[in-house]
Parts: C-alpha cells; structure tokens; sequence
C-alpha cells in the first residue's frame, strides 16, 4: 500500500508541477500567430503621422475623438500589443467572475486580432486563444493545458470576430479607423455608425463620443454570445470606456467593460482597470499606473 501511496503521491507532485512549468503550448500558438503578422511589416518604412487633412473625410464626431485624444503629428501605429491584467471575468452567466490576464495583438493592414486569455480555475490553468485571421474567427479554451475544452467556429463566430475588431479599433489601433475595410457615416455630433468588411463578411456598430470628443461606448447587434457548447443566442453587445487619463500625451480611457445588454439586464463580464498597450517604436502606454487625469 505505501507502494501504491508514493506513486500517487508522485503523480500528484508530478501535475503540480507541470502547472507551474512557465511553458504553455497555447500561449506559444498565441505568440507565433501574432509574429506572423508581425515579420509581414517593413522595419524601416516610415507610416508617417495622422494629420489634419486626411481626418476630414471622417465624420465630425470620430475627427474631435482623434484632436480630442492627442493623435494629431503622431506616429501611426501598424500593431499594437495590448495587455489587460486582473481583470474580472464571468464565463457564463450566473457563474461568479474568475481573475484572468488577457493579452492580444491587432494588425492595422487588414482586419486582425489573437488574443491570448490566462487564468487559474480551482488552481488549475485555464488558458485559451482567440482569433480573427483571413476571415476566420475562433475562440479556443484549453484546461490543465492540454485538455481543449471547446474550440468555436462558423459563420456566426467570424462575424461577431470582426465585430470586436472594429470596436477595438480606435481606443487600441486608431490606424485602422483610416483603412479602407472600415466605412463611417456620420448620425450626429456625438455618434456615428462605422461598418468594417471583410472576407465577404460586414459586421457594423455604433460609436458613441461626448462633446469633447471622448469616445464613450461601442454598440452592435452583430456580435453573437456563443456559448463553449457552440449555442448561439444573438444579444446586443455594449464596449464601456470610461475613466479617461492622460498617457504619454495620449488621452486614454483606463477602464474598459463589455456587457452582454440581455433582455432581463445587463451582464458586465469583462471589467479592467489595468490596460498596458505597446505600439513598435513607442513607450509603453500604462492606462493602470498614469497620474495625470484629465
């Protein structure tokens, strides 16, 4: 019997520390795709700045976003890395929220987004990736680090894909609000509606901005809820950016949420106060630890 107890006991010290092994299979999959796209850019050509003059075919509300937040003689950006650490995360709703760091990359080019989720459920590692590349958009979640818990695809998926493309589009990229896959069409002062296509897909959403030019929110219809057992259920999906600073001479929001607007209330499931975003050749830009408020 002791036999048999050291050998579980073995196995057991064996997974434990397996988990702590900083190698991930997941994470090197989210680090490979992203320096794909990466290795496609020219090192040493110059994207220039955003300037006055090629905002002005943007509706007003998006042009006072750009002046607004400071990009105007600023280096354009082709990628930008982007972490968002701590952040509270509910799976499904009804289920409490678990802490997850969420780390991705977007590509200015063409419509691009992986990220990469890390988390810790009853000590064990939940990770997973999440793409939007040529088209396709996919949602992977693997437990322990080997077992793949679901792995999403479809239509539905690549739209909803390119839906949080364009959201993200000008709080984390604002290059790609110039690019030509993303259309715009003024409503009025502080709102506008933006569609970006691509692969035969179009996905559109809403912008929100007060006065001043600080963007407020993102709201869609074209953003599908698919569960990890591939349900489908079509809710309105809300992007929050509140709590704007100053960093690095760039007004940023440091607190961003996405909500679920469900018929019986609003499920906030994503919910971060730590954005670091890195752009090539540029400083950090610390939305968690900036002093100056605006």
């Amino acid at each position: 019997m002791w036999i048999i107890g050291a050998m579980l006991a073995l196995v057991i010290l064996g997974i434990l520390i397996f988990f702590k092994i900083p190698y991930s299979k997941t994470k090197a999959e989210f680090h490979r795709i992203a320096a794909e796209y990466i290795s496609r850019l020219d090192d040493g050509a110059s994207r220039g700045v955003f300037t006055k003059e090629e905002l002005e075919k943007l509706p007003l509300p998006v042009q006072r976003y750009f002046e607004y937040s400071g990009y105007l003689g600023t280096p354009k950006m082709p990628y930008v890395m982007a972490s968002f650490n701590n952040v509270d995360f509910v799976l499904s709703p009804g289920k409490p929220s678990i802490k997850i760091d969420y780390t991705q990359c977007n590509y200015a080019p063409e419509p691009f987004r992986v990220a990469f989720i890390d988390a810790s459920m009853f000590g064990i590692p939940f990770q997973g990736v999440d793409t939007y590349r040529n088209g396709e958009g996919s949602m992977k979640g693997v437990l322990a680090k080997t077992h793949t818990l679901f792995n999403q695809t479809g239509e539905a998926m690549n739209k909803a894909c390119l839906a949080t493309v364009l959201a993200e589009s000008l709080i984390l990229l604002p290059d790609a609000a110039l690019q030509p896959y993303i259309t715009w069409e003024e409503i009025d002062e502080t709102h506008a509606t933006a569609t970006i296509s691509g692969y035969g897909i179009s996905a559109s959403g809403i912008f929100t901005f007060s006065k001043e030019g600080a963007l407020l929110s993102f709201i869609t219809d074209d953003r599908a809820e698919i569960a990890a057992d591939g349900t489908i259920q079509y809710v309105r999906w809300t992007a929050k950016f509140e709590e704007y600073r100053t960093i690095h001479g760039i007004k940023q929001p440091t607190r961003v949420q996405a909500i679920w607007n469900y018929d019986d209330g609003d499920l906030i499931y994503f919910d971060s106060d730590n954005l670091v975003m890195q752009y090539p050749g540029s400083m950090d830009r610390n939305q968690g630890r900036s002093n100056e408020t605006t």
